[in-house]
């Protein structure tokens, strides 16, 4: 009997597996893992471009309101560095190791100002165990309240206020998230306990870009519109990566500690698609491509769109939902996720997924 058993749950893992393998074997086939070189240095060439044309705009154009034009621009491409350290962090970028990690270090920290160990250390956990409550640092407690148990609580005071409206002040909250990345960024960088490789260096390379940014500031502009222009560029680049990243995750399943899921419905099942087109696609570096990615986190983020027609077809052919919708559309799924977490979202699994999610599968990795 044991032996039966035994080798029933094999035959179960094996099927498995081979729902994502025979996937993979597609996607390889298709030359979509492939490196784009071409492509990645035309954007590195172009971003940089552009950051060098906003700063020679700036030294011209001098004590001017006009100047807040140029914070929100300058916010927008530091942006675009933020999604090409993410995509070199993944190794999306070129072959070597090496090469994506200094790239992605040069780019996120020298151009945007983020810690490349810290992102790097907090996002493999969420690739690794994406809605998995008490695991994806993404959904942890934080200013948001993500699962119904943070949610629980929170219901007195302020907090409860808070938590009941959080929906509405969510994307408000996100001007922010460029002051709570640089700060995030340096506290990490400082951690005497951490065993990160060259955090010192990141140290002054975070600490020394944002120096030589305020000095800049203060000595080519007043008091007042330099503060202003900071303001800006910081609310612009938080808002423009939080939005790019919120619609991916939020609103959609929270895994139990205790569920256990095979890779790819863990993947997919979890993540939500935004319809791209190259304005949509430019503007979310490539992240709308959300299930792709996280299938496929190598994959270099021009074939992501490639790939997705044979995403789509293999989660048919398995009896895997695929859920893809537009911008706005996602947008309002995570307000109304957000508002209602604590009212509607009390069995995570309280929707049509629950009997895919509960039919077993492999080890959520803790």
């Amino acid at each position: 009997m044991t032996e039966t058993r035994t080798d029933a749950r094999s035959n179960r893992d094996d099927r498995y597996v081979s729902r994502f393998s025979d996937l993979m074997a597609t996607v390889r086939d298709a030359g979509l893992l492939d490196r784009r070189h071409g492509y990645y240095w035309w954007q590195i060439g172009a971003h940089v471009t552009a950051f060098v044309g906003v700063w020679v705009a700036f030294f011209w154009l001098g004590n001017s309101w006009f100047q807040l034009v140029l914070a929100a621009a300058l916010g927008v491409v530091v942006t675009q560095f933020g999604f090409l350290g993410h995509d070199a962090a993944h190794r999306q970028v070129f072959t070597s190791a090496a090469w994506n990690a200094w790239t992605a270090r040069i780019l996120a920290g020298g151009f945007a100002g983020l810690s490349f160990a810290w992102w790097r250390a907090k996002h493999n956990m969420h690739h690794r165990g994406p809605n998995l409550e008490g695991y994806d640092p993404d959904i942890g407690p934080g200013a948001i309240a993500f699962t119904p148990g943070i949610v629980a609580q929170r219901q007195a005071g302020f907090a409860g206020w808070f938590v009941r409206r959080q929906g509405w002040l969510f994307f408000p909250l996100l001007t922010l998230e460029g002051l709570n990345l640089h700060a995030e960024s340096i506290r990490a960088a400082r951690d005497r306990t951490s065993l990160q490789p060259w955090r010192r260096l990141e140290l002054t390379l975070v600490v020394s870009r944002l120096t030589v940014y305020v000095v800049v500031l203060l000595a080519y502009l007043p008091l007042g519109k330099a503060l202003a222009f900071f303001a800006v560029q910081m609310a612009v680049f938080g808002f423009c990566l939080g939005a790019s990243f919120a619609p991916a995750h939020k609103g959609m399943p929270i895994i139990p500690p205790e569920m256990k899921l095979d890779f790819l419905r863990r993947q997919v099942m979890v993540s939500r698609n935004v319809r791209g087109n190259p304005v949509v696609d430019w503007a979310m570096g490539g992240l709308n491509y959300q299930i792709e990615h996280h299938l496929f986190p190598s994959m270099p983020r021009c074939n992501l769109r490639r790939a997705r027609p044979y995403v789509q077809e293999h989660c048919q052919r398995q009896g895997i939902d695929y859920l893809e919708v537009g911008l706005f559309e996602s947008y309002g799924i995570v307000v109304d996720y957000l508002n209602n977490v604590g009212l509607r979202a009390r069995d995570p699994f309280d929707c049509p997924l629950a009997a895919q999610l509960r039919d077993g599968g492999t080890p959520v990795p803790r």
